[in-house]
């Protein structure tokens, strides 16, 4: 895995993502698990969109933090992620979940840094493209000849 030691993000903006993740891990909603995680991405222009985890009955309808930090940005007009942090109450921090991966692909710059945190602060940063190497993403599909099904 890619730990960087230098991060592109200033302390300012991290402490901001990271303070917008907890918030949002606060308001998780996770009565099944009782693992509450948020997650905040922010775009390239500076823009941050925060979400937590929501849990249900029916295990597969939750969904994790990443996602609806995602969606949030979507809804508001953002396409491209710069940063992510997710944070859950984990010693060692927390990464993204493969699903989340393959949706923060979607987005990605090709230099996005996904901070694993705990509730005491990030614990590393690791370049996006060490977690997901070779994703399945938009010039896949660009790439790929349109065939008749």
């Amino acid at each position: 895995m890619n730990v960087i030691s230098e991060n592109k993000i200033s302390q300012a903006a991290l402490d901001k993502l990271f303070a917008a993740a907890l918030t949002a891990r606060e308001n998780a909603y996770a009565p099944y698990s009782h693992f509450a995680v948020g997650a905040a991405v922010a775009t390239p222009d500076g823009q941050i969109f925060a979400g937590g985890n929501v849990e249900n009955a029916a295990y597969p309808a939750g969904c994790c933090a990443e996602t609806g930090a995602i969606t949030a940005m979507v809804a508001a007009g953002g396409r491209q992620i710069s940063d992510v942090l997710v944070v859950a109450d984990c010693d060692r921090g927390i990464l993204p979940c493969g699903s989340c991966r393959q949706r923060i692909a979607e987005f990605a710059t090709e230099d996005a840094v996904v901070h694993s945190a705990g509730p005491d602060g990030v614990h590393k940063s690791v370049r996006f493209a060490a977690l997901l190497p070779e994703a399945f993403d938009r010039q896949t599909l660009e790439s790929e000849p349109a065939r008749a099904v």
